[in-house]
């Protein structure tokens, strides 16, 4: 699953609706609704905010990786 997916699903299942997420992340409805279209993609920045809120961080894995 990638990160956009990752984000739709956690939104979907949120109890709390996009009014809501919009209020207290500072990412308008408008925004919400647009990730939530099949076809669309997001700001990096966007996207950390919304990964944040749901209780994601990035963390790198240890090691190379293989080519």
């Amino acid at each position: 699953m990638n990160m956009l997916e990752t984000i739709r699903k956690e939104i979907s299942k949120s109890k709390k609706n996009r009014a809501q997420i919009s209020r207290e992340t500072g990412i308008t409805e408008g925004q919400l609704h647009r990730i939530m279209k099949k076809n669309q993609s997001l700001y990096c920045e966007t996207a950390d905010k919304l990964l944040g809120y749901f209780g994601y961080q990035i963390v790198k894995k240890k090691g190379k990786a293989k080519k």
